[in-house]
This record gives structure tokens, sequence and C-alpha cells, in this order.
């Protein structure tokens, strides 16, 4: 099978990556981030750039090869891998259904694995099997979906977290139908399903309103749709540049969770919020 990984990045750009080694990007609309110029000195997110920061991300931590890190501290303050983290720690989350380069989907019950594949990676369109990163994962307890193609299906995910008996399930998903899918699936009254939905720059109207009646969690990224549906809706959030939406009581326990743990002011609804913060232009 070839070795073909395909994942968007830095305002919906596409980036294929081959054998270790970066063969396509494609164009966004988001050329600027205050972000990335405060943090790299970087005025322009142009195709250069672009190929610094991948490559990095594959010299730093192997990412979409067979040295691939699956082990991590905190990446960030607050983000999905970090809050699912702490709450994995504290109990309130007994399995994550995640998606990993090189292995799919697949299911994890190490905190320290929920960071290590969920910190630095961005969204994963598609991706295919490299032995040694699924034989660590499995060394570490996690179980991958399908180990011989890598399927990305996080339907088929919870289907499995549900068979193995896990009863308080997070799953992470990017925009699109299957997360109304995931909520409308059946369970039994004693389980709980977690949805937390990320890399939503460029989602739409009409699936945003979807995304908050059925997800807990919704990151704001450089979506302008989700940007406008919170100013109209006021679901609590936490964070200025890039907020992380609740768009369940659920989603705002489990994000204060990871708030108290690392001294940081809880959630607010506070509105309006200045929209002259956003990091980025929204598309």
């Amino acid at each position: 099978m070839q070795d073909r990984h395909v994942i968007e990045t830095l305002g919906k750009v596409k980036v294929v990556i081959e054998n270790g080694e970066i063969v396509e990007v494609g164009s966004s609309e988001m050329k600027y981030c205050p972000m990335f110029h405060a943090m790299h000195g970087v005025d322009e997110l142009n195709e250069e750039f672009i190929r610094k920061n991948i490559n990095f991300r594959i010299e730093d931590f192997g990412m979409c090869t067979p040295q691939r890190v699956i082990e991590m501290d905190d990446a960030v303050t607050v983000g999905i891998s970090e809050i699912l983290k702490t709450n994995m720690e504290k109990g309130n989350i007994d399995c994550v259904v995640g998606a990993c380069d090189g292995a799919g989907t697949l299911l994890m019950t190490n905190p320290r694995v929920v960071q290590g594949v969920g910190g630095r990676v961005s969204g994963l369109v598609s991706t295919t099997p490299i032995p040694e990163v699924i034989q660590n994962l499995e060394a570490k307890g996690s179980v991958v979906l399908d180990p011989e193609t890598a399927e990305l299906n996080q339907l088929e995910g919870l289907k499995l977290a549900l068979e193995k008996g896990y009863k308080n399930i997070a799953i992470t998903i990017l925009p699109s139908p299957m997360v109304e899918e995931i909520r409308n699936y059946p369970v039994d009254d004693d389980v709980n399903v977690y949805i937390f939905v990320a890399h939503t720059t460029g989602a739409k109207c009409d699936e945003v309103k979807m995304l908050f009646e059925n997800a807990d969690i919704v990151t704001a990224c450089a979506s302008k749709a989700i940007s406008d549906y919170a100013d109209e809706h006021k679901p609590y959030y936490y964070g200025v540049k890039v907020p992380i939406f609740c768009a369940s009581e659920d989603g705002r326990r489990l994000l204060d969770v990871r708030l108290e743990k690392i001294n940081k002011p809880l959630t607010t609804n506070d509105y309006p919020r200045n929209k002259d913060d956003a990091p980025y232009k929204l598309l």
C-alpha cells in the first residue's frame, strides 16, 4: 500500500506527505496569524512557511512516519487534547475515540497517548497504515479500528468502544454529517458520549447549527460562521483569540475541569466578544 497521508492545516491548507516527505501543499485565503507572528516572527502564512512548519512536525515528533511519538505532555494551556487528557486523569472519561496518522481511528485509554496523538496534529483527512506506529499504540493499550487500512470512521470507533464496554466515551471529529449520526446512535442509559469538534476553519453556516445542536465542544479556529453563531446564541466559552465554545452543559463541565486544574478563570458567556481579537481572517 502506498504511504500517503493528507492533512488540513493553517487555514484549511491541504498538505500531502508520502514516505516522510511533503509532496503537495495547497493554498488558503488565510495569510496572516498574529499568534504565529508573535511566536515565530511570521508575517505571511505562505507555502514556504507551511512547508517549514510541517517539516518541523515531521522532524520533531515524527508525524506521518514510523518515528511517530505517541506520548506527550501538554502542548498548550487549553486545547482539545488537554481537556481530554485532564478529564481522563480525573476519571470523567474512560475512552477517547480519536484519529492518528499512520493508524486511523483508534480507541485510547492512556492520557499521555491522548495528548501525544492529538496535541500537535491538524485535521487528518486520510492516512495509510504505518506498522511501527500501530504497534507502539497497541503497546500503550490503544485499539486501532482497522490496522489493515487505517480507516477514519469515528462512528465505527464509537461502536467499537461500546462493544468493549466503555461508559464515558469522548470522540474527536472534524465537521461532518457524522457528528449528528454519532449523537443519534442508540446507547444504554448508563453510557455518556461526548463529542469534540475540532479544525473548523471554513465551516459553513448550515453545518454550524448542526454542530452546536449535537456536539459538546466546538473549537472556533478561523470559522466566521462559528463566530457569528456564537455571537447570536451566546454559548459559554473560554479564550479570546481562538475561543473554545461549549455546545452543551457537559461540554462546559469538561472544559471547566481543565481550567480548574491550571488555575484559569472558568468558562464565561460574556458578550459581545471583541472580534478584533480574532487571530486571523475568518473564513
